[in-house]
């Protein structure tokens, strides 16, 4: 990746571990987001292989297919290492010249707790990298700057139940939400054809869930380390 590849503004940057956590964790949001005329992106950190089924090229198909599916124009690797994904300095200073470059006011990364140890690593490099973005003397690409906000989506790798501090409507969108985790084939139809229910089934069952939690058809819950403040309370649902 070069910078001028790179250099496009964006309103926010889901960060995600592995190609198809940005689609499961908050395919819904990105397509609200979008609707509502936002420049979002995603950067995967790295290509999530190897897997069982996959191959680093049958995963950048997928995500080019579910890329389209959302109609993300801006999606980049930071080609960071799957399995061995760690916080380190090399890493932040990487991910740092990302905020600096494309300069989002919203971050999205996963919960802080979870049990796959890459959406652990990815967490507490988004933070640091937040940090590390405003720094000035430094050779990282860009000016400084601090991204307003971090909000953090949920994995399927959790084992506990969430307690997010919103929940978004995704109803209008989950149609679309869900084609675009259906670009995964490698990883969420092959070898799994024994599950009662199916993963795609049970993926809609959590957006039930926690569209039911609201009133709606089908949600997405998300949370915050940093309180969320509100100028009015006409937005409540």
């Amino acid at each position: 990746m070069n910078q001028d590849e790179l250099s496009t503004q964006l309103d926010a940057l889901v960060v995600a571990p592995h190609p198809d956590d940005a689609e499961l964790g908050m395919g819904g949001a990105i397509l609200n987001m979008l609707n509502s005329g936002l420049k979002i992106g995603i950067l995967d950190l790295t290509d999530g292989e190897p897997t069982p089924y996959g191959s680093p090229e049958i995963r950048s198909r997928e995500t080019e297919a579910a890329s389209q599916v959302l109609g993300i124009r801006w999606r980049h690797n930071l080609g960071l290492a799957n399995r061995s994904l760690e916080a380190t300095l090399e890493a932040r200073e990487k991910l740092a010249g990302i905020f600096r470059i494309t300069r989002p006011r919203w971050i999205f990364a996963p919960y802080w707790h979870d049990a796959h140890p890459d959406h652990l690593a990815a967490t507490q490099l988004v933070e640091a990298a937040r940090f590390w973005s405003k720094l000035s003397k430094t050779e990282m690409p860009g000016q400084p700057f601090h991204p307003e906000r971090i909000y953090n989506y949920y994995c399927v790798h959790l084992k506990m139940h969430a307690n997010p501090k919103f929940v978004l409507d995704i109803s209008e969108h989950w149609e679309k939400k869900l084609d675009s985790i259906a670009c995964y084939q490698s990883q969420f139809v092959k070898g799994r054809e024994h599950l009662n229910p199916q993963f795609l089934e049970q993926i809609r069952d959590e957006a039930a869930y926690w569209g039911k939690s609201i009133g709606v058809k089908y949600g997405e819950p998300f949370t915050s380390r940093e309180p969320l403040g509100m100028s009015d309370l006409g937005s409540l649902i």
